[in-house]
Formats: structure tokens, sequence, C-alpha cells
């Protein structure tokens, strides 16, 4: 259906533009916008404090489960990933054609769940079985959650509201370790509970106790304004009204939002090399620094929490306000500042990478991974927002759930790829710094030279869109 506006599903509105831009458009109030704004935020907070508390739980299900380092990687990574590929883009597809709240409800409801039911598991195989959905839940949240924003936030504002939701990662990542450290040694001590036939370790109920606060927000969610959808451009690609089913499940399973990127490969493909290696590396330190720090300098859950949940804390904070600076200073001379940001923020981030494991001390070593976390944020957000800058407005939610897959799926990889190369080629358990050297010397710069391929397509494209208004 080129040239005309998407079809508005039941109880989505859709609002046209008025002389092919944005002159016309009614933006809801601040006050939905920023409510709306908040329990994504706190949304994205429960996802990335799993994450941190289940790398602070990694020495404890290594040794109670009897797991090898690959075996212990593949149950951070690509059990939570196994079937994403069935459903994760489909359902990044109902954030384009429902009212987003309601996707956004649902998957915080099903995170909840799946963490949960790995505090009741008896085995590997069950952990890994209540781990494969874990991904499914999430794969719909970043979608919708960007593109509510989208149309919930004027463009000169939008920037301002993905540094805004950064604080659920930043929250997550500080939080996770302080809390986590300190759960995990609290629990530490208790014995086995015996529940209905089930025997759950102290460590499991942790993940247990996560299914309240998903259950909250998710009612939340239910408060939220839908705002209207910004109807496509004339000459965008748009997916299909009508025909057969073969072709509307071809949509649905994001045909249409493939077409979109593949028309622009020198402006997408860069991005999306890019943001997959570094996920590798990211995900890959992230879940492997508590066994690094307790294999390495000794340290306990509890030590580590609290100088992680600090230097997290510092680094993500001067990441927003540096980054946020920075992008802004680069905008004004350059029309690819957010990717041009991105690949010196890259840059950084590879070098305290490398040199994070080879610290003398264990002080020296997380202060060089603050460095890299306030690179990491300060790269994150015009990261996010150039891929949303440049999106067709009737495919967004799909084409970022596919620029995301790249993201969740390489980054899942990344804790199995460090136990790979742990068990396969350094061999030794106490030296984990040569997996963590050897990941980040590989991977990194691979992903800075992509950013900086990606510069000028897309600075060309942006000049294009604003030619046209857009």
């Amino acid at each position: 259906m080129a040239g005309g506006a998407i079809p508005a599903a039941p109880g989505v509105e859709v609002v046209e533009p008025l002389g092919g831009d944005l002159a016309g458009r009614v933006w809801p109030s601040s006050r939905a916008a920023y409510w709306a704004l908040l329990v994504i935020v706190l949304a994205t907070f429960l996802t990335f404090f799993d994450q941190v508390v289940f790398g602070m739980l990694a020495q404890r299900i290594k040794h109670d489960f009897g797991l090898t380092d690959s075996q212990l990687g593949f149950l951070a990574g690509p059990a939570s990933i196994i079937c994403y590929f069935f459903v994760g883009i489909p359902l990044a597809r109902l954030a384009d054609i429902v009212p987003r709240k309601y996707v956004l409800a649902g998957g915080v409801t099903i995170i909840g769940t799946v963490i949960a039911l790995g505090g009741i598991a008896q085995t590997f195989v069950q952990f890994v079985g209540s781990r494969v959905f874990l991904a499914a839940g999430g794969s719909a949240h970043a979608p919708s959650s960007y593109s509510l924003l989208a149309d919930a936030f004027p463009p000169k504002k939008l920037t301002r509201a993905f540094a805004l939701l950064q604080f659920g990662f930043i929250g997550g990542t500080t939080l996770g370790p302080w809390i986590g450290g300190m759960l995990v040694m609290m629990t530490a001590t208790w014995a086995p509970s015996h529940v209905m036939g089930l025997r759950v370790l102290g460590w499991q109920w942790i993940m247990i106790w996560m299914l309240l606060p998903a259950l909250l927000v998710a009612l939340l969610f239910l408060t939220v304004k839908e705002p209207a959808r910004l109807a496509p451009a004339a000459d965008a690609l748009q997916p299909p009204a009508a025909g057969s089913l073969g072709r509307r499940m071809a949509t649905f399973m994001g045909w249409d939002a493939f077409k979109a990127i593949n028309a622009k490969p020198k402006v997408y493909y860069p991005l999306f090399g890019a943001l997959a290696l570094s996920a590798l590396d990211v995900f890959g330190l992230q879940f492997w620094r508590t066994p690094f720090m307790i294999r390495t300098y000794g340290w306990n859950e509890a030590q580590i929490g609290k100088a992680l949940g600090l230097v997290v804390l510092v680094g993500s904070l001067a990441g927003l306000a540096i980054g946020g600076v920075f992008v802004e200073w680069l905008a004004k001379r350059h029309k690819d500042a957010n990717v041009r940001a991105s690949a010196i923020w890259f840059g950084v981030v590879t070098v305290t990478s490398i040199l994070s494991p080879l610290m003398p001390t264990p002080e020296a070593s997380i202060g060089m991974m603050g460095i890299g976390v306030m690179a990491g944020m300060a790269g994150a957000v015009p990261q996010n927002a150039a891929v949303q800058r440049v999106a067709p407005n009737a495919m967004r939610g799909q084409v970022t759930a596919m620029y995301l897959f790249m993201f969740t799926f390489f980054g899942a990889l990344g804790s199995w790829f460090v136990g790979l190369i742990q068990d396969n080629v350094v061999g030794d358990e106490a030296q984990l710094w040569k997996s963590l050297v050897i990941t980040a010397g590989t991977l990194l710069p691979l992903a800075t030279l992509l950013m900086i391929r990606a510069m000028k397509p897309y600075r060309e494209e942006v000049t294009r869109l604003e030619a046209e208004g857009r």
C-alpha cells in the first residue's frame, strides 16, 4: 500500500502531519509523556537488575549445579534467547499495530514469571528451560518503549527522553551489584527449603522474589496514556494493508521491515554490525566480572557489589552528562553527530575494556571498568537515537527490534563466548583475565571501525530527511 497512511488497528489512533512535516502534530501533555517514560524506566530497571544479579550468582550456580564455564556461559546467554528466533520479531510487530502499553505490560509479566521459574529449577536442564523464554518476554520491550516514546515526545525532546531512559539501565546496573551482593551473602547461609516437593536453594529465593515487582510494573503500564501514532510520509516504505494470509504472515514476521533496512544497507548494516560486536564483549564482561574478581583478586560478592555499584553509578551519571553535552556540541557542527559521537566513545570503551583485566589491583581494575561504563553510557544515547531518526514510522517497532536483535542475540552469546575461550583456549580457571582481554582486543576495534564507516551514509540520510521536512 504505497503512498498511504498506515491503517489503524482497534485502539490505535493515527495522526496525519500537516504539510508533510510535524507542524500540525498535537503532542501528549508533558505529564502523560513523562509518566509513560517513568514506567518504562522502571521496567528497564527490572530487566538489567536481573541480568546483573544473575551475574552475581554465577559462581554459586556453577558450584551448586556442577557446571563448566562453557555451560555457565550458555545458561546466562544463549539459553535465554533460543526462542527469540520464533517470537521476537512477531512480538515486536505488535508494537506497530496494537496499543504499546499492553505489549509492555505483558512483556514485563512474562519476564518476572520466567525469572521466578529459575528459582525452582532442580537441574541444569530445567534451569535452561526456565531461561529459554526470558528474551521472548523482553523482545517487545525495547521496540514498544522506543516507539511509544517517539510518539510521546517531540523530536527536539526525544534525545532528552532517551537520555532519561538510561536511568533504568543505571539503576539496574548500580543497585544490581549492591543489592545483589548483599542478598547473595544473606542467603549464602540459608539451608535448602523444601516446598511442594521441590528443593529450593537459598540463593534461588532471590529469583523467586523478582516476580512481585514485575507484576507491580505491569499494572502501572495499564495507567499509561497511549499516544497517537504519527502517520508515515507519502513515499515511505509501508507494510501492505491487505493481501493473502501468507503475505500478512510475512509482514508479521518482519519481511517488510527487513526490506526497509536492506533498501539502505550502507546506513543500517554498519550500525547493526557495530552493535553486535560490542554487545558480545559488553555482556560477556558484565556476566564474568564477578567470577573474574573472585578468581583474580579473592574478593567476595558483597565486596564486589559495593565497589561495582558505586563505580557504575558514578560512571553512568558522568556518561549521561558528558555524552549529552558532547553530542549537542557535535550536532552544531555535524549532521552525523549521533553516529560520530558513538564512534568516538566506542574507541574509549575499547581501550578501557582491554586494560581493566590487566590492572595489578582490584581497585584499579574496577576504576578502569568505571571509565568504560562512562564511555559506554555516553555513546548509548546517540546510538539509539540514530536508528530512531532514520527508521520508517510505519515499521519503527520492527526495525528497532531487528536492530536490538543484534544487541540481544549477540549480547546473549557474550557470556558463552568468553566461557568457550576460557575452557578451550586459556584453560586455567585462575586466568580468566586472559579470556576477557582476548575478547575485548578482538571484537571492540572491529566495532569501532564499523561505526566510523556508518558516519557518511548516515549523514547523507539525515540530510535527505531534513530536505523533505522530516
